[in-house]
């Protein structure tokens, strides 16, 4: 779901999840000429990331207030979570009461972003698309990115993963697919990482690279939120699982460290193919 983006503020926060994808959306909204105030998550961020304060799940009126002495409209989310620590979901009254907005509206996973999404805006808050704003974090153009091109073998494996993404996307069950002819992984709950872990051990006897892996929007899905995204872990583990190549949509999947994930794919002569559906 995408929105007009309003850019006569040049104020927004960025609420900090795990992993880098944080530190390269920070830079390059810095670079569009945005002002961020950045908002790490407690037990997630990464400390190098030196945010301007730290909030915990479920304690969310402290920064609510910052934001507001600041002037900050706009929000945008960035970054892994994991499991909370239980010990730290102690909710204050303003996070009891953005819950409860939430769980009127929630069906899924999907839906749960949209009601976050929703709840948030009816407290006087923007949720926009770090992409949109800094589209240097995606691909713009579709077509093969790298080197290495995707044969006519390729291309029907990257046909028929196109093809099930969105059916698995449909029915709200994961991001990712891996296709070598037949349908060899689907993502479920345990994330792309760990699928692709699954398919390393499954394929660690194959002899010939054959194969492609997937990571797809969802029709329909709310990106303000939940953002697809892959980085040289992705490709080194495409390379490890025997894989040829890594499809993604244009526009709408982070790409962390662009230029190193196009680099480490050139060495390891994987594709990636970046298409516009």
């Amino acid at each position: 779901m995408k929105k007009k983006i309003k850019t006569e503020d040049k104020k927004i926060a960025l609420i900090a999840g795990a992993l880098d994808l944080p530190f390269f959306t920070r830079d390059a909204l810095r670079k569009a000429g945005w002002s961020v105030y950045v908002i790490g998550l407690k037990n997630f961020f990464d400390p190098r990331l030196k945010p301007d304060m730290v909030m915990r799940i479920g304690g969310a009126w402290p920064a609510v207030r910052e934001a507001r002495r600041l002037g900050i409209k706009k929000l945008t989310f960035v970054g892994a979570l994991g499991h909370p620590n239980l010990s730290d979901v102690r909710p204050d009254l303003w996070s009891i009461g953005l819950l409860f907005s939430i769980l009127k509206s929630q069906r899924g996973y999907d839906s749960m972003a949209v009601a976050l999404n929703k709840a948030l805006e009816k407290r006087g808050f923007e949720i926009v698309a770090a992409q949109d704003l800094a589209p240097d974090l995606t691909f713009q153009s579709a077509g093969v990115q790298t080197k290495t091109k995707p044969t006519a073998r390729d291309k029907k494996d990257i046909e028929r993963a196109i093809d099930v993404s969105h059916t698995i996307g449909a029915a709200d069950i994961g991001a990712s697919v891996v296709v070598d002819k037949q349908v060899i992984a689907v993502e479920a709950a345990e994330g792309t990482a760990r699928m692709l872990e699954r398919v390393i051990e499954m394929r660690k006897n194959l002899k010939k690279s054959n194969g492609v892996f997937a990571k797809m929007t969802k029709p329909g899905q709310d990106l303000r939120i939940d953002i697809p995204a892959i980085g040289v872990d992705t490709v080194k583990a495409v390379a490890s699982a025997g894989l040829r190549g890594i499809v993604v949509n244009t526009k709408t999947c982070f790409v962390v460290n662009k230029s190193e994930v196009i680099k480490q794919a050139n060495e390891k002569k994987i594709f990636i193919v970046a298409i516009d559906e």
